[in-house]
């Protein structure tokens, strides 16, 4: 699978990816209670502000995802160390993507009377995907959320605009690139809410879907 292994660092497919975690953080915002599918400061901040005013309720609201997330970087990691030790016919990021896909899935399906449960899984695909894919072309990245990228768009422009390295210009770019992506996928789903309510995180699963069908095709030059 060494194909898969270097497509996992490709544009297109950070892309995909991104889009995807756009799509989530809309989709779970908008139609799930306002809760935070891939930014767990903003979930971990509601959660001690809830705490502080003795909301238990909704404390454990926003403490649900946190961990869903925490657990599907857990998952990530395993899948990693167990396929390392076997030759399995898939590579183990293909493997995570096919898990998050079904977990979307599910999630489609949950009356909006379980959010909770929605929330948690989809938080759980998400930390599936940020331990998953962390480069793009060597650089470090990543595909559910936009400040780590932002910090390094930013720091690798000032770096070309002093020393005039290409390098930092096509990291930049990289970077921007994942964002405006992110903001895209951000833009489809809350077009789509109005009109396919809790279904519309399907359109998330098929990008995704969509991600693993590229991964078995030949490396970016």
């Amino acid at each position: 699978m060494t194909h898969s292994k270097q497509m996992s660092e490709s544009m297109r497919l950070g892309i995909a990816l991104a889009m995807s975690g756009g799509l989530m953080d809309a989709y779970s915002y908008l139609e799930r209670d306002h809760v935070f599918a891939n930014a767990q400061t903003g979930n971990m901040l509601l959660l001690g502000v809830n705490l502080s005013q003795g909301n238990f309720d909704s404390a454990f609201h926003y403490f649900l995802p946190v961990l869903f997330f925490a657990l599907g970087i857990a998952v990530a990691q395993n899948l990693r160390i167990l396929f390392g030790k076997r030759d399995f016919s898939v590579h183990w990021r293909q493997a995570c993507v096919l898990i998050e896909c079904l977990a979307l899935c599910v999630v489609a399906f949950l009356p909006l009377s379980v959010n909770a449960l929605a929330n948690a899984l989809t938080s759980f695909a998400c930390g599936i995907q940020v331990q998953s894919f962390r480069k793009i072309h060597g650089n470090g990245i990543a595909t559910t959320m936009c400040i780590g990228n932002m910090r390094s768009g930013v720091d690798n422009l000032v770096s070309f605009v002093h020393t005039g390295k290409r390098e930092h210009l096509s990291a930049s770019l990289i970077s921007f690139g994942v964002i405006l992506s992110f903001v895209i996928g951000a833009v489809i789903g809350s077009l789509l809410i109005p009109h396919l309510g809790t279904y519309s995180i399907l359109v998330s699963s098929g990008i995704l879907l969509a991600a693993f069908g590229v991964m078995f095709r030949e490396p970016e030059e």
